[in-house]
């Protein structure tokens, strides 16, 4: 079967909604030799994956994960996830998941979905980790914290378990320098189904497709951005050059605009300045963070994408307001208290 596509592939003719089904059924087969699925990857990623193929493999495979059961409590409320792709290679300190934790202590609920690293020195997984924080909560664990605690990591090994079988074909894939639908398509598969996303893409082109992906798996609001950085792109929004967003409202209102530094109030910074280390560093960063101590560009960079997150997620009027909230929140200390919370829940 896998074969029969991957040289309908090879012809550039695209995949129907069936015939991706399948094909996520051979992808997570034990029994299908890794080199065949590896064939049927890189085929895909030199056809160039639609919008519609990307979005039902999304979908296909969600279908198949864990899914945790959400009380219709917190199924009322937005619940939000601030993710990136990775992909960038810069090693920037963990910024998407300082985002997360601050926006949580704001008061949202952050669902926040996540791996060790692949790309980066250090992952979501690894610098929670390194903070105190459980990686590993089972699904009705996880979203009890959700509920008490309003964050909750979704370690995704926990909840694909059929990756393990994807695994040796993305090695070989890796092997050729041959990237794959599985290098962006990560984010789009939280197994909390959040209604709000802040999603940082390694390339400005995606921004648009993933952003129209989100919308048809069903996300009521999402922002999908990549930054400039000198020469380089961040999957993140970014305080060093112009922005690419593209964004929507429910079933409507899709925009894709631009954003210049110039428009925010940043201090001069230069990439260097967002630089992280291992695990371990990244965890010192972000308390500092947290805390207020650390008020130099890693703070404007978590500003700016945390009131982004706000702003996404309906507690802010525009992403000036919600920066102006999340500094308040980590000036005033309810940042690191509610660090300090998920700590100690974390030691139970």
């Amino acid at each position: 079967m896998l074969r029969m596509l991957s040289n309908q592939l090879g012809e550039r003719q695209s995949l129907t909604t069936t015939q991706v089904r399948d094909a996520v059924g051979q992808l997570t087969d034990e029994g299908v030799p890794a080199h065949i699925k590896a064939v049927f990857l890189t085929r895909l990623a030199e056809k160039g994956e639609t919008i519609e193929e990307i979005a039902a493999f999304a979908s296909e495979i969600l279908k198949v994960s864990v899914r945790p059961e959400l009380p219709s409590s917190l199924r009322d409320q937005d619940i939000l996830d601030v993710c990136g792709t990775g992909g960038d290679r810069l090693n920037t300190f963990n910024i998407s998941t300082t985002v997360a934790l601050a926006v949580s202590a704001a008061g949202v609920p952050v669902a926040k979905h996540g791996n060790r690293a692949i790309t980066s020195a250090s992952g979501s997984a690894d610098v929670l980790e390194a903070l105190g924080i459980r990686i590993d909560l089972p699904p009705a664990e996880a979203v009890r914290w959700l509920g008490e605690h309003r964050f909750a990591f979704f370690f995704a090994p926990q909840y694909h378990p059929g990756f393990r079988h994807i695994a040796p074909a993305r090695k070989l894939c890796a092997e050729k320098g041959q990237r794959t639908l599985f290098n962006f398509l990560g984010p789009l598969l939280n197994p909390a189904r959040p209604t709000a996303q802040l999603l940082g893409v390694s390339r400005p082109h995606l921004c648009e497709p993933l952003a129209r992906v989100l919308q048809s798996l069903g996300a009521r609001r999402a922002m999908v951005v990549c930054g400039e950085a000198q020469d380089a792109w961040l999957d993140e929004l970014s305080t060093l050059g112009k922005n690419t967003i593209a964004e929507f409202y429910q079933a409507k209102g899709f925009a894709i605009s631009l954003l210049s530094p110039s428009d925010l109030p940043l201090q001069p910074a230069r990439l260097d300045d967002l630089i992280g280390g291992d695990k371990f560093a990244n965890a010192a960063i972000i308390r500092k963070l947290l805390e207020g101590a650390d008020r130099g560009p890693r703070r404007d960079a978590v500003l700016l994408n945390a009131g982004a997150a706000l702003f996404i997620a309906g507690k802010a009027k525009s992403l000036g307001e919600g920066w102006d909230q999340i500094a308040q929140v980590i000036d005033s200390g309810r940042a690191i208290q509610h660090l300090r919370a998920l700590i100690a829940a974390s030691a139970l």
